[in-house]
């Protein structure tokens, strides 16, 4: 089953490639600008969230595909990394699911020279493992040489 927060990391990604969600069967569209605002997601992005998993928007789902986001959201479905271009696709639990991830109309893509959309990240947290990995193997060397001075 697919979690909330793996559906939701799902449309972040697709939006960065410029898909959008079609809301009411194609009565409308919407695509969040920016996604990502610092180390969490726009507010933009948010209010478009919370908008696909309300009653309010009936049936949506991504650009380029079939499956409604309350379908994505029910134990039937899980998101997996596409096996051709790594950004995450649905796929159906059991029973027969179709296999175009929605990279399928995107001209060029993959292109592994362009970065790769993402989540948020809170750089505060990703400094803080460097630091703890680098004092680790300091003090892994500093044992391994039994002098406890720094070696030079």
């Amino acid at each position: 089953m697919a979690s909330e927060q793996q559906v939701k990391e799902y449309l972040a990604y697709w939006f960065q490639l410029g898909k959008r969600i079609v809301i009411h069967g194609g009565e409308r569209t919407l695509q969040p600008h920016p996604v990502i605002q610092g180390d969490r997601y726009s507010s933009e992005f948010e209010q478009c969230w919370e908008l696909v998993r309300s009653f309010k928007a009936g049936d949506c789902y991504l650009e380029g595909t079939t499956e409604t986001i309350a379908e994505l959201l029910s134990p039937a479905w899980d998101v997996s990394p596409c096996s051709r271009c790594a950004m995450p696709v649905p796929i159906k639990n059991q029973g027969v699911a179709t296999l175009d991830c929605p990279c399928v109309d995107l001209p060029g893509w993959p292109n592994m020279e362009l970065p790769q959309p993402r989540a948020p990240i809170n750089t505060h947290v990703v400094l803080s493992h460097v630091r703890d990995r680098l004092s680790a193997a300091i003090g892994r060397d500093h044992r391994e040489d039994g002098s406890g001075e720094e070696q030079r």
